[in-house]
């Protein structure tokens, strides 16, 4: 085993790992396929030399791969951020072997486009939470087929609202429908069933993997804030101190405006195209709560609207502020997180 200090660049698939092995100057000492087994990997780059530092793209799996290595080699490795190094590409030619000798040399030079590596509970906690969402999803798209259905065969229930027990109890006793149509829906109607049933059952899992986290409580006494957002933000954001100010998490979010100035020209574009959706979307439903039953947001709300900004737009504006907000009042507990 050489003495020299080497960089490492991982172009992680499920099958095999190109590994690129370079030195302080940049020489390429060794480019090749590796099992995906952490072992396989530090068996090959320590032939190479020391290691310095480590890179692999984030992507399904790679994760798991970037924590074993940490934990079992004890290497400081560094996810990258896969929309950002595609941009840095030179070349618009692909292949694992300049994908990893291109990552290898951005955690040379220290211009390695990071995100965080987040511990194995969180990630534990984000598939519980993702897949909740999942499993809501599924929910509301059944019950809209449901709602189209009824619209293409023109029934309506003029007594009941949706979704209460008695217009459930209509639906299946209507004689509206058609057979097939009948047939269909109550189909519909028992998958709407368990579903609920699954996301009960989900939801008591989280409850459970939650119940003495410090970040989790102190959302929750936070106003606007139930178990399903507190879930979320604990899920997807993991510790707030990870970010240097609150711009950034309203960022990360995606709840900030994308700057689209040019010259003397200075406008917005709408909102940045980053972050998980469903985070987005929770952060604003929670802004139209807040804007309801706290008078803070409240006013806000109204001087937006007072300015003539559409609902969109003022629901986005106090998430925005709200969600800096709360990077403030989460600072004391990330210690005990």
């Amino acid at each position: 085993m050489s003495d020299c200090k080497v960089f490492v660049g991982l172009d992680y698939h499920q099958s095999a790992v190109q590994v690129c092995v370079l030195d302080r100057k940049g020489v390429m000492l060794a480019n090749k396929a590796c099992a995906n087994d952490w072992r396989a990997i530090v068996a090959f780059v320590l032939r190479q030399g020391h290691v310095a530092e480590v890179a692999i793209e984030s992507c399904s799996g790679a994760a798991d791969l970037a924590d074993e290595l940490a934990v079992h080699a004890g290497w400081s490795v560094h996810l990258a951020h896969p929309g950002y190094v595609s941009r840095m590409k030179q070349s618009p030619d692909k292949s694992d072997y300049t994908d990893a000798r291109m990552l290898a040399d951005l955690v040379r030079v220290g211009y390695l486009p990071r995100v965080w590596l987040a511990p194995q509970e969180t990630r534990e906690l984000r598939r519980l939470v993702r897949y909740r969402q999942q499993l809501v999803n599924e929910r509301r798209n059944i019950k809209l087929r449901i709602r189209a259905l009824l619209r293409e065969q023109r029934c309506r229930c003029p007594r009941y609202a949706a979704w209460t027990a008695p217009w459930l109890e209509w639906v299946e006793r209507t004689e509206k429908l058609s057979v097939q149509g009948h047939w269909i829906i109550t189909r519909h109607l028992a998958r709407v069933q368990q579903l609920g049933a699954d996301i009960f059952e989900v939801e008591q899992r989280l409850a459970r993997a939650t119940e003495h986290d410090p970040m989790v409580v102190l959302l929750r006494s936070l106003p606007g804030i139930g178990l399903v957002t507190a879930w979320m933000l604990r899920a997807e954001i993991g510790r707030f101190d990870r970010f240097r100010t609150s711009k950034q998490l309203a960022r990360f979010c995606g709840l900030s405006p994308r700057n689209a100035s040019s010259g003397e020209r200075q406008a917005d574009a709408g909102l940045i195209k980053a972050g998980n959706p469903s985070l987005r979307a929770m952060v604003i439903e929670a802004a139209h709560r807040l804007m309801r039953w706290e008078p803070r947001w409240h006013g806000l709300g109204q001087q937006l609207r007072a300015r003539g900004k559409p609902g969109s737009v003022v629901a986005a504006a106090v998430g925005n502020r709200w969600l800096r907000w709360l990077y403030h009042q989460m600072q004391p507990t990330q210690d005990a997180a």
